[in-house]
């Protein structure tokens, strides 16, 4: 047995062990140790960096240099062909690692791969004058990101029993904000451009990447998994009536996913066009900041209480409520102090739902044998929504004339919406 796994002790009722039906929906028996969290957290700090730092400030800060007449339009336009890029990305990557067969392993080779793709698409964007190259060269950033989540998301059903995985959800979702913050705090502080920015961050996402990678161990396959593009192509289709529960608790995880970028997308040019704040890119820190703290504490806690209570849909209700409250705060009462109180609010909202809802969504996976796939359409919830968020509110804002107080406005009803849909889960408590 592995240094770092210890075995799992189901409870015990009338002296017969009973196992959860979290545990029985999932091939591990050994609990995953403190080092193996540790590596998979200090990953994905490495991959929310490499991924949101570009959309929160460098993307915005390059396209108002490059075209600043347009800058919302570009940005909404480049990251809507990101976004449609990894819609179909996300899902074909995760049946390939299903069926992948290398001396690497599956998992693990899809990882590395993905990684390395996706630093390279980092310097290249980093290295554009034109809005229309730049969005080509975030495209196929997308698609190394696309290959290495398919990695890092399957390992969690591969490896970590279900009355684990809200703890290991929050290794997943809390280091976010983090990511954000660390990678703003940097590129401000050391006052790189943004050529400079993108090569830092890639070379964190390498660094951060490589010990999990090394570490990993992975679980044998089952067997007459081969990889044909035939077999390939049909996993894709899931029949949502046959698993219902799937499809509500991928539409929460869109909804809530979509209401928590819309309002966090454009937060550089609110502060600087809308609140006119002096320091718009001090300000942004700070505001991040707020999101940080308030997420990394109900991560933790909202993970470790589901996973005691054996409860998912109660936190998730909660959490996607206090996110929605947020966005209708902030269209209401726009300023830099009721800013701050619902960048706590959204923070803690998000952070609490996302950890508990990873956890939720393991339980409703319709086939062990296609968990990468699976997880791939359910990443489509995580991963395209930061890149449409700006082309949906670019239309609110410029499109349809309606400013800022319409876009979070949106924020609020989307984030509840997507509350009510996770909520609709039935097979999980």
């Amino acid at each position: 047995m592995p240094a770092e796994l210890e075995p799992i002790v189901p409870p015990a009722v009338g002296g017969t062990v009973v196992p959860s039906a979290a545990d029985a929906a999932s091939d591990a028996t050994e609990r995953v140790g403190r080092g193996w969290t540790v590596r998979f957290g200090v990953a994905w700090l490495g991959f929310w960096m490499a991924n949101l730092v570009p959309i929160q400030l460098l993307l915005p800060d390059q396209l108002a240099r490059i075209d600043p007449a347009a800058k919302v339009r570009d940005f909404a336009v480049i990251n809507g062909v990101s976004g449609a890029i990894a819609l179909l990305a996300l899902p074909i990557c995760g049946a390939l690692s299903d069926r992948s067969r290398s001396r690497f392993g599956r998992r693990r080779a899809w990882i590395a791969g993905g990684t390395v793709l996706f630093a390279a698409g980092l310097v290249l964007t980093g290295l554009q004058t034109h809005w229309g190259s730049l969005a080509l060269a975030w495209s196929f950033s997308m698609l190394g990101l696309s290959a290495a989540t398919a990695g890092l998301t399957a390992v969690v059903v591969d490896r970590v029993p279900g009355r684990q995985r809200g703890m290991i959800s929050s290794a997943v979702y809390a280091p976010q904000a983090l990511g954000v913050v660390l990678g703003i705090a940097v590129v401000a502080a050391l006052g790189l451009t943004s050529l400079e920015g993108y090569v830092v961050i890639a070379a964190a996402l390498l660094v951060l990447t490589v010990p999990f990678v090394r570490h990993y161990v992975e679980v044998p396959p089952a067997p007459g998994e081969v990889l044909r593009l035939r077999q390939v192509v049909g996993s894709l289709r899931i029949d949502v009536r046959a698993h219902p529960d799937f499809a509500w608790a991928f539409g929460g995880r869109l909804l809530v996913n979509l209401g928590n970028s819309l309002g966090t997308c454009y937060l550089l040019y609110f502060l600087t066009d809308a609140l006119r704040v002096a320091d718009p890119d001090g300000t942004l820190l700070a505001l991040t900041v707020v999101y940080l703290v308030a997420a990394l504490v109900t991560t933790y806690v909202a993970g470790v209480l589901s996973d005691r209570s054996g409860r998912r849909r109660i936190f998730v209700a909660v959490a996607g409520v206090l996110q929605a409250l947020a966005g209708f705060l902030l269209a209401a009462f726009p300023g830099p102090g009721v800013a701050f109180v619902a960048a706590a609010m959204l923070g803690g909202g998000f952070g609490a739902y996302m950890s508990v809802d990873q956890a939720l969504i393991t339980q409703v996976l319709p086939d062990a044998r296609s968990r990468a796939k699976d997880l791939g359409v359910m990443n489509i919830g995580t991963i395209v929504p930061p890149a449409v968020a700006p082309l949906l509110a670019g239309l609110l804002i410029d499109g349809a004339g309606h400013g800022y107080p319409a876009l979070f406005a949106t924020v609020g009803c989307t984030a509840l919406l997507g509350a009510i849909s996770t909520y609709k889960v039935r097979t999980v408590r």
